[in-house]
């Protein structure tokens, strides 16, 4: 990889910065990050490594300052990530047999509805709805295989489908869902920066640079989500829907 200039880091920096904000309130932040480096000409293996190994580190600072504000739902969380990761590797394995296009286009024609239906929720009530223990169950497994299956088979903005997916399902509240969804992230971030880093794809430098950068974001919109309430996340959600929306559009058609 050639030498990136000053203006290439700054430019990448405040990118990573962008990122980790967006992400930690409502997630989708690797839709600015990962073309920022495409951009910058980092290669596309170092550029997904580089970019995985600084949205690990954004993430894993993310879920601390939401478990101290104890924005986490644990019980949900603990219940989810195994279902997570078998969807994850499902859809990774049927990637390989179905066609991303279809998929693709299923939600791309999905996402608007999906950006009014938040809109139209009214603020949130003051407590939010605790489903029973076989409610949570039920709901739990659809949602993080099914996300799981959508994040191993195509990818961009599963930290959004898995808030919404909380949100709507097992009706909890958007501050709490966000902060939920940052185990699930981290879960398949490690995995996923494992084996970039078995594969030499990772550019050590640039990421733990970038890696502080997303901090910083990370740090500041999990406070700003934690401090203004699910009114912050639901003025993020439409950013991350649009990016998403926008990305896959370009990727695929």
């Amino acid at each position: 990889m050639e030498e990136l200039t000053s203006g290439a880091v700054l430019f990448l920096l405040a990118a990573a910065f962008a990122a980790g904000f967006i992400d930690s309130i409502a997630g989708g932040g690797g839709l600015i990050s990962l073309p920022a480096l495409l951009v910058a000409g980092v290669p596309p293996h170092l550029s997904l490594g580089t970019n995985k190994c600084m949205s690990t580190c954004g993430t894993a600072f993310s879920l601390l300052l939401y478990a101290r504000g104890k924005a986490v739902k644990w019980d949900i969380a603990v219940k989810g990530i195994p279902f997570a990761l078998l969807g994850a590797y499902a859809g990774s394995r049927a990637a390989l047999l179905l066609n991303p296009e279809t998929l693709a286009g299923i939600i791309i024609f999905v996402l608007p509805f999906v950006a009014v239906l938040t809109f139209v929720r009214g603020r949130e009530r003051g407590k939010p709805v605790s489903p029973g223990r076989a409610a949570i169950w039920a709901r739990i497994v659809p949602v993080c295989f099914g996300i799981g299956f959508y994040d191993g088979f195509l990818g961009p903005g599963t930290g959004t489908f898995l808030l919404l997916g909380l949100y709507f399902l097992l009706k909890m509240d958007l501050v709490r869902a966000s902060g939920t969804t940052k185990t699930f992230n981290l879960a398949s971030n490690v995995g996923g920066l494992t084996g970039f880093l078995l594969g030499g794809s990772v550019v050590f430098a640039l990421g733990a640079s970038m890696a502080l950068a997303n901090i910083a974001g990370n740090i500041f919109g999990s406070r700003m989500a934690m401090n203004r309430g699910p009114e912050i996340v639901r003025k993020m959600l439409p950013v991350s829907l649009s990016l998403l929306l926008i990305t896959l559009i370009a990727r695929y058609f």
